[in-house]
């Protein structure tokens, strides 16, 4: 119904500016992209919470991290679930890691292990143990490496390095922030990763497994998202906020550590998507429920495009690097008052979700 709003509304307003004296035919084209909901597909299930999406897009296989429903394999032709990656249920997974060129994929899971898996058969082998509990894992194309975000310790974190495709473990990174998020590497030899306690974003090597710099994140608080544009050696955030900062994208320069450019987002952001050829940036961000979108106008510059209405919780997205299309899931929550609530994301923050209502998200701006 809001298409069929918007198209003649549109028109009407084309309409008015040409007869207000050609003015609309005199102004700058806008940037307003136009990204819309276009697809919500409801999957059955038990009412588990959720966090990462991964997507094989040849393939159409959107991972997703549904907890206690295990990793489920989501077909995006179809709108079904069409495989539960093995053992995923019991060990209850936060999300994937994919590596294409091995054939390869991870279950991330809670209780500290990883349990690979065939892209292309779905097919599962045997969970490998390495600690008592884990967040998500990253892959490092560039040094073939695997890096695991493994619970926080009292004096900091440890993030394991697996050798891809063995996943044999190679050490371990020391890392003094309790909360290391997002994390990207820039397929030049350099591996970053987002410290949202500290503001900072850590420069790691993962073939000697050294920090070779810490770079704090002025302007962003709570630096949470992460990606690299690795064509102009920039890292994108997605930042939290504060009490004295609002929550943010930033840029920052990955020579340097300078942060070039800050702009305003929605609060409780969690996820980054960079398109090189859209030259857009995306920010999901559950707590505000809205969706930023910026333009990379050149290396330095970046401008809001659009923040699109999305739905309380969502905030892992991911997109189709060939139809463009992103896709997110939430479901629908409410914050128990007698359950734990996560206050440092909201005092509000959904802890109770209810059955039937997981829903897959599809974005475009066709």
């Amino acid at each position: 119904m809001a298409q069929g709003i918007r198209r003649p509304l549109a028109a009407a307003m084309l309409g008015a500016g040409v007869l207000a004296g050609g003015l609309l035919a005199a102004a700058p084209a806008r940037a307003f992209d136009g990204w819309h909901l276009v697809q919500a597909t409801t999957i059955p299930g038990k009412g588990s919470a959720w966090d990462y999406v991964a997507l094989d897009a040849p393939r159409g296989h959107l991972f997703i991290g549904h907890r206690k429903e295990g990793l489920q394999v989501f077909d995006i032709a179809t709108g079904k679930v069409v495989k539960v990656i093995d053992k995923t249920q019991a060990a209850s997974s936060n999300g994937a890691t994919l590596m294409p060129e091995f054939d390869l994929g991870i279950s991330n899971n809670e209780d500290g292990t990883i349990i690979p898996f065939s892209l292309s058969t779905l097919e599962a082998r045997a969970p490998v143990k390495l600690g008592e509990e884990l967040d998500t894992s990253h892959y490092d194309a560039g040094n073939k490496r695997v890096v695991v975000n493994m619970a926080a310790g009292k004096d900091g974190t440890d993030a394991v390095v697996l050798e891809a495709p063995s996943l044999q473990v190679l050490g371990t990174i020391k890392l003094p922030s309790r909360k290391i998020e997002g994390a990207d590497s820039d397929g030049k030899g350099a591996f970053f990763i987002a410290s949202r306690d500290m503001d900072k974003v850590f420069r790691v090597d993962t073939r000697t497994m050294q920090v070779t710099a810490d770079w704090p994140t002025p302007g962003c608080a709570q630096t949470n998202s992460l990606t690299v544009d690795a064509a102009h050696d920039r890292i994108l955030l997605g930042c939290r906020g504060s009490d004295t900062v609002k929550p943010s994208f930033a840029v920052m320069d990955a020579r340097t550590g300078k942060v070039i450019y800050t702009g305003e987002i929605g609060g409780g952001n969690d996820s980054i998507v960079y398109d090189p050829e859209l030259r857009r940036i995306f920010l999901a961000n559950g707590v505000g429920a809205v969706l930023n979108v910026f333009e990379q106008v050149d290396a330095d510059t970046y401008k809001p495009v659009e923040t699109l209405g999305t739905r309380a919780g969502m905030r892992t997205m991911q997109i189709d690097p060939k139809t463009k299309r992103l896709y997110s899931v939430v479901a629908e929550g409410a914050a128990d008052a007698g359950k734990k609530i996560l206050t440092s994301v909201s005092p509000f923050y959904a802890n109770t979700f209810y059955p039937d209502t997981f829903t897959v998200l599809t974005f475009a701006k066709d």
